[in-house]
């Protein structure tokens, strides 16, 4: 198996970890994290290092692929870490195996699919996004880079969500709708018409908050 290192050892970090583990998909060799001292373990994992290590960690054979495990709360570090590593080391793909993924769809390089998941036919996951717990994106529709799906949100067919959007728990995307990059839908918001403006959107149907 090959072996992954996770920058960010917080919740998200451990919970891709135990995935990665559990599931039998990856030797997790460490994690990197800022607010950490080299040799700490975190759910026994060891911290290889800071951010700043990664390059030399990867040169020394320390770890084959990378993850982010950088949660929703930082979206633009999320995008700039992706950005900054993507030509220097290869990213991991983690799809949990009780997860439905048809063999039509395409899931990109940094994706991170929990476990319950539907991928249903043409779905397009892009780089970095993440979908949490029991997600469901149904045919030709696309999840944009750095995205992050909150667990049991529903994406219809022919839908497009643009990069670095966050979909709240619960959250519904009718079909045919488009949803402007860098916007946020609350939890349980159910989107019935196109989103051109970025921001926060909640309620049944969504409007804008900011």
């Amino acid at each position: 198996m090959k072996r992954i290192a996770i920058i960010g050892s917080g919740d998200l970090g451990q919970q891709i970890a135990y995935h990665a583990i559990v599931d039998k998909q990856f030797v997790v060799a460490g994690f990197f994290d800022d607010f950490k001292n080299t040799g700490d373990e975190v759910d026994h994992i060891p911290v290889l290092g800071k951010i700043e290590d990664i390059f030399s960690c990867f040169e020394n054979n320390l770890f084959d692929e990378l993850l982010i495990g950088i949660g929703y709360k930082h979206m633009t570090f999320r995008n700039k870490l992706f950005t900054e590593f993507q030509s220097k080391i290869p990213f991991a793909t983690l799809i949990h195996s009780s997860c439905f993924v048809d063999h039509s769809s395409v899931i990109e390089a940094g994706a991170v699919i929990f476990p319950g998941c539907l991928i249903d036919q043409h779905v397009k996951i892009k780089a970095n996004a993440l979908l949490n717990v029991g997600c469901c994106v149904s045919h030709h529709s696309e999840i944009g880079s750095h995205s992050f799906l909150s667990p049991r949100v529903a994406v219809a067919g022919f839908v497009k969500i643009g990069d670095n959007c966050i979909l709240g728990i619960n959250s519904t995307i009718i079909d045919n709708i488009t949803i402007v990059a860098q916007t946020q839908i609350g939890g349980g918001g159910v989107v019935i018409s196109n989103l051109e403006t970025s921001g926060l959107y909640v309620g049944n149907p969504v409007r804008f908050i900011r």
